[in-house]
């Protein structure tokens, strides 16, 4: 019966292909069929993540002629084919995923198949550029790794989500895989349903996870991947898939790239991420080289030198001995924090200060870069987009009411303008807005009555923000935080707090001695009262005498 359902319908074309003993020996058409009864089992629509790398391609094209197996009946529920765009992905995945999922959803449309292709991207505060420019976030290292979470994980659960409440439940396809990922295929085995070959989502409830070739190896993918198809008699065998076009694009990018492996598509904290070299985002500042894009230009991608020594000027404000040039001594709150003391270290050490957000100046130097960049290589006929509109607009809003360094002078709309002899339709705000004229007012000001510029300008906002309201709550707590931030240098911070122990310090030893002398008028009292107690007694005894 299995063998039937799969060679059904549309099947006819490839029957001889899904027939050969691909997998550890068995044919093809065995996963297919399973793909199938599995489909077959419920209502539940499928979520299939597709990163355009050759283990969730080899899912797709499983899902692809399992449907085509499938009489026009029984295709009764939906097929999302689902990826993750970062904005900031290699330029040459990009174009290969674009094309391929535009492809997929084409052909499934002529072949009467439920799939459709969707792509979900961070929202617009939670970027790349936006973190790093804007807010001036470290580049991304393995002790701090902020980016997954905000640019992969949270928009794929969004969708996730949506689908859920659409639904009630979902089925999400991925290529995972035991001899890529073991501690993946460990956490999937955790949560495996007892005789079922789904998985409970680890995170998101009514979602359930398939993983159709788990016990593959990466010489059975590329099996099913090349197939048999053959451009010319003495071609390497290269099968066409089964919508159209073939993976020779595919198996070219990772021959060039020395078989790096794909970025998977990330639905939670349990799946792997990138940071091993592997096709993902050309920022990537998580590995100290990435090798997949140093391969893909040494074999004829050149063009994107430049992203790569973009890339490694990021990666080399994380080295330790670098941090203290690029990077505020404050943090984004506005104070000094310091490290704490290590097992076993000496209390009495200097601690270091732990470094903020990244200066203004570099990244306003970096988004100046990153522009031209973005231009000249358009100039030279790649249609790429390396930071967007809206990534724009929101960073300026950052750089504006930076916590720290406000950019009085407004330099982002400058900066578009010299590089691109145009204006973006930049926000107009109708608040009162600082500027340079302000701020060297403020700061002269400032020399004069020892109260930092910067301080001074909070509190101006802080009025500004609050006029016109009838009732200013919380304006007290707010002005508080002002004025309880570090302002001046860092010296100048070091010094205060300096003296600020010192005189912690001096009230400690005041109250010592405080407490000392109460309690020595306590023992001469005590003295005095017990002396006062013998005098009667004495004079008794000389009566006596």
């Amino acid at each position: 019966m299995t063998k039937m359902l799969a060679l059904s319908h549309d099947l006819a074309d490839y029957e001889e292909f899904i027939n050969n003993e691909l997998i550890a020996g068995r044919p093809l058409a065995e996963y297919v069929s399973e793909v199938q009864r599995i489909y077959c089992l419920d209502n539940r629509p499928w979520i299939i993540g597709y990163s355009g790398g050759k283990d969730s391609t080899a899912v797709a094209t499983l899902v692809y002629l399992a449907l085509l197996g499938l009489p026009p009946e029984l295709r009764k529920k939906d097929v999302f084919l689902v990826t993750s765009d970062t904005l900031v992905e290699t330029p040459v995945v990009v174009d290969l995923i674009k094309t391929s999922m535009k492809l997929i959803e084409q052909s499934a449309r002529r072949d009467g198949l439920p799939i459709t292709q969707h792509t979900v991207m961070p929202k617009v505060g939670e970027t790349f550029w936006v973190n790093l420019l804007g807010k001036g976030y470290p580049a991304p290292s393995r002790s701090f790794r902020w980016c997954t979470e905000r640019m992969k994980i949270n928009p794929v659960s969004e969708f996730i989500r949506e689908k859920i409440s659409q639904f009630e439940e979902v089925i999400i396809l991925l290529g995972a895989r035991s001899d890529e990922s073991s501690s993946r295929a460990q956490v999937i085995a955790k949560h495996r349903i007892d005789g079922s070959r789904l998985a409970r989502h680890t995170s998101l409830s009514n979602a359930f996870i398939y993983t159709p070739i788990d016990t593959w190896s990466t010489e059975e993918v590329w099996g099913l991947l090349r197939g048999a198809f053959k451009y010319s008699s003495n071609d390497i065998e290269e099968w066409e898939t089964p919508w159209g076009g073939n993976n020779r694009p595919l198996w070219t990018l990772y021959m060039h790239s020395s078989s790096q492996g794909e970025c998977p598509l990330v639905i939670d904290e349990s799946t792997p991420s990138c940071g091993n070299s592997r096709f993902g985002c050309w920022t990537c500042t998580v590995v100290s080289k990435d090798r997949a894009m140093e391969n893909l230009i040494q074999n004829g991608e050149d063009w994107m030198l430049p992203l790569l020594s973009f890339r490694d000027v990021l990666a080399k404000t994380t080295e330790p001995e670098q941090k203290d040039t690029y990077r505020n001594y404050k943090r984004r709150n506005g104070k000094v924090t310091y490290q704490y003391a290590k097992d076993g270290e000496d209390l009495t050490t200097a601690r270091k200060h732990i470094p903020g957000p990244y200066w203004l100046k570099y990244r306003k130097t970096w988004l100046k870069e990153l522009l031209i960049l973005e231009r000249d290589l358009n100039k030279d006929g790649h249609e790429i987009s390396l930071i967007t509109e809206p990534e724009l607009h929101v960073i300026r809003q950052h750089w504006l009411r930076d916590p720290n360094e406000p950019d009085w002078a407004d330099e982002l709309p400058k900066i578009y303008q010299e590089v691109y002899n145009r204006n973006l339709a930049w926000i107009v705000d109708d608040q009162s807005q600082f500027d340079q004229l302000d701020a060297a007012l403020l700061r002269e000001v400032s020399l004069e009555t020892g109260a930092p510029a910067e301080m001074v300008m909070k509190l101006i906002e802080l009025e500004v923000s609050m006029e016109g309201l009838s009732r200013r709550h919380g304006i007290f707590e707010k002005i508080e935080s002002i004025l309880s931030k570090d302002w001046g240098s860092l010296a100048e911070i070091e010094e205060d707090q300096a003296q600020l122990q010192k005189k912690h310090e001096r009230d400690i030893h005041k109250l010592d001695i405080e407490k000392i002398e109460r309690e020595l008028l306590d023992v001469t009292a005590q003295l005095q009262g017990a002396a006062q107690q013998l005098l009667p007694v004495q004079r008794g005894t000389k009566n006596d005498h």
